[in-house]
């Protein structure tokens, strides 16, 4: 048993003297923010006028991550040459005292529904760093070889809270209120900083060089594989977007089931990205850009039965195969940009894309507001998964006539 442990490709992970140190922080603070998955729409309900209720709602989801974006851009001039694991610390520290003023706020009969939105947006505002900060210390502590599985270990945790944290959420507002989950956030969000601070103790940041406005986005542009990359991710993410309108409709309306068939599918999806991520680590072997490429093409391919009117059973499996394939995405592209972006570049290069792909998934659910209605929620998931295939043939097609250029990255 000893040696199976030992001989796994995640293993150079967990033993390292300083991420194994961390890896129990990122536990509790994304254990944290699965609870606050239900949380902060929950707190939103409560606060909300009975009439606009739903659209406070997605204010509340909106301002605790599109901020982000905003973030990402603004922040680089002070934020150039910054270690990995300060800017990841900074950014837990900033949602630390940001929830854990709402949930002050709320003890003293204080929080307002604009109070309660500005205080989510402000604790959102570093995400896209911290972030690009996690990698980055990824890139710093370890060599490429173990950067997948790193990786890996970072999208399994996020996972993992993701199935077990609002079912837990939902135990303890029953027990408590939403203000009190969100209190709990803002204390592993404590934790991790104070991890980050003792397990990777920081020295002065480096000196900036070159231009100090959008490095990060200039370094994008000027290289045309970083670039696609980019584009290939916005648009992946995008097209799913549609599905978190479609699918309760086509639940609804095409399957004519309940609540809790639209449950199985969101759990199976949940399970199969759990599985998916475990895998992750044991395709280093595996060229990069070829993987990254075919789990857009498999990933269309496994929603196409949602599409095709398969039977539920048959759908919920695909479903789930679909999270399996999606897993391994955010680590194998990730893998990428730690590999091709100069090390001084890394954590600006991660922020700007991180502020980029923050935007793909909601402007797609828009899209999907829109074309649910003309099209219906089955065609509308037959065309989301016949794009993301053809995206991943473009994409195929274009790096086969690059081939040369992107061969030096695995």
């Amino acid at each position: 048993m000893s040696i199976g442990v030992r001989t796994s490709p995640y293993w150079p992970v967990v033993s390292h003297p300083k991420l194994g140190r961390v890896l129990p922080g990122l536990v509790v603070s994304a254990l944290g923010d699965g609870m606050s998955l239900v949380a902060v729409t929950w707190l939103a309900l409560q606060l909300a006028p009975g009439p606009h209720r739903g659209t406070w709602v997605a204010v509340a989801v909106a301002a605790y991550s599109l901020p982000s974006a905003a973030g990402g851009v603004l922040f680089g001039r002070y934020l150039r040459g910054r270690p990995g694991a300060q800017l990841a610390g900074w950014n837990a520290t900033l949602r630390a005292v940001a929830l854990g003023a709402i949930a002050v706020a709320y003890a003293l009969s204080g929080l307002t529904l604009g109070l309660y939105v500005t205080l989510l947006a402000v604790s959102s505002l570093l995400a896209a760093w911290g972030s690009a900060g996690r990698y980055t210390l990824i890139a710093e502590l370890l060599p490429p070889v173990h950067h997948l599985p790193a990786n890996a270990v970072l999208a399994t945790i996020a996972n993992f809270a993701t199935i077990v944290g609002p079912p837990l959420a939902g135990v303890l507002i029953g027990l408590t209120n939403p203000a009190t989950v969100i209190a709990i956030d803002a204390a592993t969000f404590a934790v991790l900083a104070v991890t980050y601070r003792l397990a990777v103790p920081t020295g002065p940041p480096a000196e900036a060089s070159g231009p100090p406005a959008r490095a990060g986005f200039g370094a994008i542009r000027a290289d045309r594989t970083l670039l696609g990359l980019l584009v290939l991710s916005f648009a992946f993410f995008f097209l799913f977007g549609p599905f978190y309108v479609a699918m309760p409709i086509h639940v609804e309306s095409d399957l004519h089931a309940s609540a809790t068939v639209l449950g199985a599918f969101y759990t199976a999806f949940g399970a199969g990205a759990l599985l998916g991520g475990l895998i992750t680590g044991y395709l280093s072997r595996w060229k990069l850009w070829p993987t990254t490429i075919g789990i857009v093409l498999a990933f269309g391919t496994a929603l196409l039965p949602l599409g095709l009117g398969a039977p539920t059973v048959l759908a919920v499996a695909s479903f789930a195969v679909a999270g399996a394939i999606w897993a391994p995405y955010m680590s194998t592209s990730m893998a990428l940009f730690q590999r091709t972006t100069p090390p001084a570049e890394l954590p600006q290069v991660l922020a700007a894309n991180g502020s980029v792909l923050v935007l793909a998934v909601p402007l797609g659910t828009v899209l999907g507001g829109f074309v649910v209605g003309p099209l219906g929620a089955r065609s509308t998931l037959l065309a989301c998964a016949a794009a993301t295939i053809a995206l991943g043939v473009v994409a195929a097609l274009l790096v086969a006539r690059r081939r040369p250029a992107v061969a030096a990255t695995r």
